[in-house]
């Protein structure tokens, strides 16, 4: 026990370095403050228990773990030993709040055992924020080397999970995911929460995926309903290199032309795996699925001070690749 404690502390004290340089070389200039946007978001919000629908889960199970647009390389996973000890550490500590199709809380689950393809990738809920600054353009992270799930994939701002606490359980007008979303920017992108406040967040929908995480011994995966959240501010990052790799800001336009990159190297690839690591640019599933489903018709709807217009909080859409229409 003490030999893990000492390793646990060496690593941390190597995170501090390595923040320091992650400050130095990420994409982003900090601001010297960090103020709201001319135009900020409003909630438009329910709380009462949403409905859900109705698709079959089975058949649509079965056809995103077909999928392989999103797919990398990880190294061999075969033994826990060999994962990052603050990464493991959060696998075993961090309870996820496992749902059912239609998004009503059912019970919880380590976060290790909620990715583990042998548990059967157990349904959970989750969150994926997306923060735009006051020029409309959208802040992405590259997630870091060593995350057990997806490491080294551009994705959106900020995806993680509530945690089965009275606090992030509320569902009253979505304030647990909120908070959840405030508490993983600070942790990952060191952004404040008085500078993130929860009326900061819009909800905009809820999606339901299952993504195979491309691992050589097919160990992780990924089945989430996902709350995809917006916020509109300009706000200081320091990212935490234990969590992100880089970040960058980007415009619809720059956005397309990675979309493509990343769809080029996949098809480049004859469809294997794809890895980050080789400097190749590969998105998230979750995100993926969301840019090719509605981003850019909400992105525009940001932009033009309509967003409310697009809520839709009284559904679960049911996304992959082999169906890229909401299939509610």
């Amino acid at each position: 026990m003490r030999g893990v404690v000492r390793l646990v502390t060496q690593h941390l004290r190597a995170a501090g370095s390595a923040l320091c340089s992650t400050k130095a070389n990420h994409t982003i200039k900090p601001r010297t403050t960090a103020t709201r946007s001319q135009a900020p978001l409003k909630c438009n919000l329910s709380a009462a228990r949403l409905a859900a629908s109705s698709t079959s889960l089975s058949a649509f199970s079965s056809r995103q773990l077909r999928s392989t647009a999103f797919s990398h390389e990880m190294p061999s996973s075969g033994s826990l030993d060999s994962i990052d000890p603050t990464q493991l550490h959060l696998m075993h500590a961090d309870e996820c709040i496992l749902v059912d199709e239609n998004d009503n809380a059912v019970g919880h689950d380590s976060k290790l055992n909620c990715h583990l393809m042998e548990k059967g990738l157990l349904l959970h809920r989750a969150f994926s924020v997306f923060l735009f600054n006051s020029r409309n353009e959208l802040l992405l992270q590259q997630r870091a080397e060593h995350k057990v799930t997806f490491p080294f994939v551009w994705t959106n701002t900020c995806c993680s999970h509530p945690l089965y606490t009275p606090e992030e359980l509320d569902e009253t007008n979505h304030i647990g995911v909120r908070r959840a979303a405030q508490r993983k920017l600070l942790n990952e992108l060191g952004i404040k929460p008085e500078s993130m406040p929860l009326d900061a967040f819009t909800p905009i929908t809820r999606i339901h995926y299952k993504a195979p995480c491309g691992d050589k011994e097919n160990k992780w995966g990924e089945h989430e309903v996902d709350y995809v959240l917006f916020a509109k501010l300009d706000v200081e990052c320091e990212p935490n290199p234990e969590e992100v790799a880089s970040i960058r800001y980007v415009s619809p336009e720059q956005l397309k032309s990675i979309v493509a990159e990343a769809e080029t190297n996949l098809r480049a690839s004859g469809g294997k795996e794809v890895s980050g690591r080789d400097g190749l640019m590969t998105l998230s599933p979750w995100f993926h699925l969301i840019v090719k489903h509605q981003l850019y018709d909400w992105w525009e709807a940001l932009a033009s001070g309509t967003l409310d217009s697009k809520v839709d909080m009284g559904s679960v859409r049911r996304l992959s690749f082999d169906a890229e229409s909401s299939g509610r």
